[in-house]
């Protein structure tokens, strides 16, 4: 998936206007104009679209964990990836919302997904552990799609 695709979602999930965006950037410490973010969040055919950097998604993400969790000075902040995978939206996302793997699971079945409990867990290794395991374009949509049906239930 795309930065922009995880971005749309996010910011659908959570009903946020391009203001509050701009806020859960300036909380991981990015200075994102508004204009900036709203050209993140066009369609990829419509005019002004611009592709959403990684480091921008980094910022993002992080600035959401700080927002739902807070901010801890006794804690490191989160490091910035100069590279996005799934596998690390799919980390940030799980602390910012305080997931278990069981909670993921559910939330898959949600979207209509099933998959085992070791492949999620899988996910969450690191790079070069023997049971690593790249998350799939597929497995972010539905957990993207189970876990907006969580927290709006309104929504399809």
């Amino acid at each position: 998936m795309t930065n922009n695709d995880v971005l749309r979602s996010v910011r659908y999930m959570l009903n946020l206007s391009d203001t509050q965006v701009v806020s859960i950037l300036a909380l991981a410490e990015s200075e994102v104009a508004e204009a900036e973010v709203n050209s993140f969040l066009k369609k990829d055919d419509e005019a002004g679209f611009r592709a959403c950097p990684d480091v921008i998604m980094g910022y993002f993400l992080n600035g959401l964990i700080f927002s739902r969790r807070g901010k801890s000075e006794d804690a490191p902040a989160p490091s910035i990836e100069r590279k996005m995978t799934n596998n690390i939206i799919m980390k940030k996302l799980r602390v910012a919302f305080d997931l278990k793997t069981t909670d993921i699971l559910e939330i898959l079945k949600l979207a209509d997904f099933a998959v085992g409990q070791s492949e999620i867990g899988a996910i969450f290794r690191k790079p070069g552990h023997k049971n690593y395991r790249e998350c799939g374009d597929q497995i972010l949509r539905n957990f993207l799609k189970g876990l907006t049906k969580k927290i709006r239930p309104a929504a399809k």
